[in-house]
């Protein structure tokens, strides 16, 4: 079982993920990982019975005494948890027991619970999944099963020894890769090597695909926190590592234990250096009798043009953002690309044949107007029956600002939501742990986010996202609108409220539109799921602005360069019909 005696004495890290674990496999549900430096005395939030259960989790050498008790429920009014619970690995002293008998006459359920107390329950658990069987659970789409097939055939395929995933974000790509190996592992012991390049993602990744795993299976943590042993890296079938620090572990000469499966996740980022081309080579994967090497991401761009193709093969499946929204397979999407703060007297004011976006952008637009974003959010959030937004800022001060601008008209609660430290301000990671918390109960219905949203981090679903920020990544810009984009029940559209001052994005929006085209309707033979169609629309506040699109489209001619241009390269030019609007 994942909880026995030899897991529990591994990392405190580690104990921490095992409760996470247990408490998935007896029937709670939202469990979420808060521990880190000043946590205000909480490791672990999770739900069950309708009430918001805390967890302090303590992996000391010692037994826990009441100063600990007390910590414990100070953090529960700090997080509004209902249930404070303490696990402790060698257990509890007898003031501390005492102290809970006299809680619990007071009404406060504070529970104990050791590590061989739940090693003994962890035994008496089935040896199954701890939401039942995935591929019953989940919601079956013909798109996902096909995936699943094609990857176990492409492995069972004595000539096949690579494979890419490519899906934009929403479509399930974690779901086909997790599902894909538990049905190899029914037939045959497999171990498995999960990269990633952040810890972050690491982590994810690991609790991911826990759902696709049985109580007999366990997993295990390789990075600059957790260091296993050579024994337990070849003990353990699925090792969850970060780049670096395979990397160094191969530089420095050791060899890596074998395994039948390398999976990379976010594989677009193995072209950033050398580090993935060391561990593959270094593992044999994607060669003839070595590792069957799979590949996945959103976004297979690299702005160095790196061609994943030549590391993982051709994709096994290729579903991008316009084929999935076309198919129906992603959730429709009304975007609102706004053009009032467009400035048109600055711009015939231009001099010149040929401009770059960055001087078009500090002429074009007028930057302020911060009043007229909350007023659209306000109207959008009133079309959805269960709002839920995230507003992308482009610095803590602008995010701070729009929080308080939103919470102000009282339609909302918003909160702001950064990095640990950026630009001098500090968000410590319980506050950050707190937000992610209520945001996914409810308690907070709208996040302004600087930087967080893109990568490694997992929040709701969304049905209203916010642009604010100008990012020049077009894979960054599709993982934030990605966000909206994952179907759910009772979810009709996502709105996309586009305020980005910036001309490169109003050429992705022609672009995105152009791609999508006009008819609005799902590809020949597939059912249409609402009346509600994909649109991408130019708007003034108050409503849309065609003629302002007519202009763009003469203008930005070359969409694609433009799209992809540098902030100096020279690629407009100034359109010869401007002064007849």
């Amino acid at each position: 079982m994942f909880f026995n005696e030899v897991s529990i004495y591994g990392s405190w890290q580690a104990f921490e993920r095992l409760v996470c674990r247990y408490l998935a496999h007896k029937g709670f549900s939202g469990v979420r990982l808060v521990g880190q430096t000043r946590d205000k005395g909480a490791d672990v939030i999770a739900h069950k019975g309708g009430k918001r259960w805390l967890i302090q989790v303590k992996h000391w050498k010692t037994r826990i005494g009441v100063d600990v008790v007390d910590t414990t429920l100070e953090s529960l009014r700090y997080y509004r948890a209902d249930v404070p619970v303490i696990v402790a690995l060698n257990g509890f002293q007898e003031k501390a027991v005492r102290q809970q008998q006299a809680l619990m006459a007071q009404g406060i359920p504070l529970q104990l619970w050791s590590a061989d107390q739940l090693v003994k329950n962890t035994s008496h658990l089935s040896d199954d999944y701890p939401y039942g069987c995935p591929s019953e659970v989940f919601e079956r789409r013909d798109y996902q099963e096909n995936a699943i097939q094609l990857l176990v055939h492409e492995y069972h395929r004595p000539e096949a020894n690579r494979a890419l995933v490519v899906m934009a974000t929403g479509l399930g790509k974690s779901h086909v890769t997790f599902e894909f190996l538990r049905r190899i592992l029914l037939g045959e012991e497999v171990r498995v090597l999960f990269l990633a390049h952040t810890n972050d993602l690491v982590y994810q990744l690991e609790r991911s695909f826990w759902p696709y795993l049985k109580t007999s299976q366990e997993t295990l943590v390789w990075n600059g926190y957790e260091r296993p042993g050579a024994d337990e890296l070849e003990r353990v079938p699925f090792v969850f590592a970060c780049l670096n620090t395979v990397s160094s572990y191969v530089q420095n000469g050791h060899q890596l234990p074998p395994f039948d499966v390398v999976f990379v996740d976010e594989c677009h980022h193995v072209g950033d250096d050398g580090m993935y081309a060391d561990i593959l080579y270094a593992a044999d994967a994607g060669r003839p009798g070595g590792p069957f090497l799979v590949g996945a991401t959103a976004t297979p761009w690299r702005p160095d043009e790196t061609d994943l193709t030549g590391v993982f093969g051709n994709p096994i499946v290729s579903i991008d953002l316009v084929k999935g929204l076309k198919s129906g397979f992603l959730s429709n999407v009304d975007y609102r690309m706004f053009t009032d703060n467009i400035d048109w007297n600055a711009l015939r004011d231009l001099k010149g044949d040929n401009f770059s976006p960055r001087k078009i952008n500090r002429t074009l637009f007028i930057s302020e107007w911060d009043d007229a974003v909350v007023l659209e959010l306000k109207k959008a959030w009133f079309e959805q029956q269960v709002p839920r937004a995230i507003v992308f800022c482009g610095t803590v001060d602008h995010a701070i600002t729009m929080r308080d601008r939103i919470n102000a008209l009282g339609f909302c609660r918003a909160e702001a939501i950064y990095s640990r430290t950026m630009g001098g301000m500090v968000l410590e990671g319980y506050e950050r742990n707190r937000i992610l918390c209520d945001f996914n109960d409810g308690a907070i219905q709208v996040v302004c986010a600087v930087d967080i949203f893109n990568e490694g981090i997992d929040v709701p679903d969304v049905n209203i996202i916010v642009f604010q920020r100008v990012t020049h990544s077009r894979r960054i810009f599709i993982q934030q609108l990605g966000r909206g984009l994952r179907l759910s029940p009772g979810k009709d559209k996502v709105v996309v409220l586009d305020f980005v001052s910036d001309i490169r994005r109003f050429a992705a929006g022609i672009s995105l539109k152009d791609s999508l085209g006009e008819d609005g309707g799902p590809l020949p033979g597939r059912p249409v799921r609402v009346r509600l169609p994909y649109k991408v629309s130019f708007c003034k506040v108050g409503g849309e602005d065609p003629k302002t699109e007519t202009f763009l489209r003469q203008w930005l001619d070359d969409v694609a360069a433009i799209e992809e241009a540098n902030e100096d390269a020279s690629v407009l030019k100034f359109p010869p019909s401007f002064n007849k609007r």
